[in-house]
C-alpha cells in the first residue's frame, strides 16, 4: 500500500496568516511564532500516536530538504542530533520522510528512539554531520549513530517508521 500526502497543493503564505489555518500548515504557523533570527527550532510532536517524538523544524519556509541551503541544512541536522542525543543517548535516530508522503508542508525532521533491529545493509557511513547527504529528489532519509560515526539510510519514502512510537 502506498500512502500519499497532498501538501503539494498547499496554499499557505506566511504574509497571509489566514492561509496557515490548514492542518498541513501547522508547522508554518509555529515557525511564524519564532524570532526571525532563529534558523531552526525544536518542538514536541503533538500527534498523540507519537508520544516520544520530537521535531526539528526550520524557521524558513521550505517544502523540501533538497532545496535548503547547505549551511541551514547542517544547522538543522546539528540541532536535531544534539536534541536526539540528549533524549535517547546512543539509541536515537532522525528521520526525514519523502515529500510525497509528508503531512506537513514545512521542512522538519522526526527525532526519536531507534527501533532495535531495523537497520538494513543499505546505508553509507559518514563521519561528520555536514557530510550527511541531501536526500535524492523525492526520497526520504534516516540517520542514526554508529559509535562516533553516522549511518545514513536513503532510497525510502516513509522513514519515520524506524522510530519507536
Amino acid at each position: 500500500m502506498c500512502l500519499r500526502a497532498d501538501v503539494v497543493s498547499c496554499a499557505c503564505d506566511p504574509a497571509k496568516p489566514e492561509t496557515l489555518e490548514a492542518r498541513q500548515c501547522s508547522l508554518c504557523r509555529e515557525a511564524e511564532k519564532q524570532p526571525m533570527d532563529k534558523a531552526f527550532f525544536i518542538v514536541k510532536d503533538i500527534n498523540p500516536t507519537k508520544p516520544g517524538r520530537w521535531l526539528a523544524v526550520l524557521r524558513a519556509h521550505d517544502r523540501s530538504l533538497d532545496t535548503v541551503p547547505a549551511e541551514a541544512r547542517a544547522q538543522l541536522w546539528s540541532a536535531a542530533v544534539a536534541k536526539a542525543k540528549s533524549l535517547f543517548p546512543d539509541e536515537w535516530a532522525i528521520a526525514y520522510n519523502a515529500p510525497s508522503v509528508q503531512t506537513q508542508c514545512h521542512v522538519h525532521l522526526h527525532l526519536g528512539k531507534l527501533i532495535q533491529g531495523v537497520e538494513t545493509e543499505h546505508f553509507i557511513t559518514v563521519t561528520k554531520i555536514e557530510d550527511i547527504p541531501v536526500p535524492a529528489h523525492g526520497e526520504g532519509i534516516w540517520v542514526h549513530p554508529q559509535g562516533n560515526l553516522f549511518h545514513v539510510h536513503g532510497g525510502e519514502q516513509i522513514t519515520e517508521t524506524v522510530l519507536l512510537r
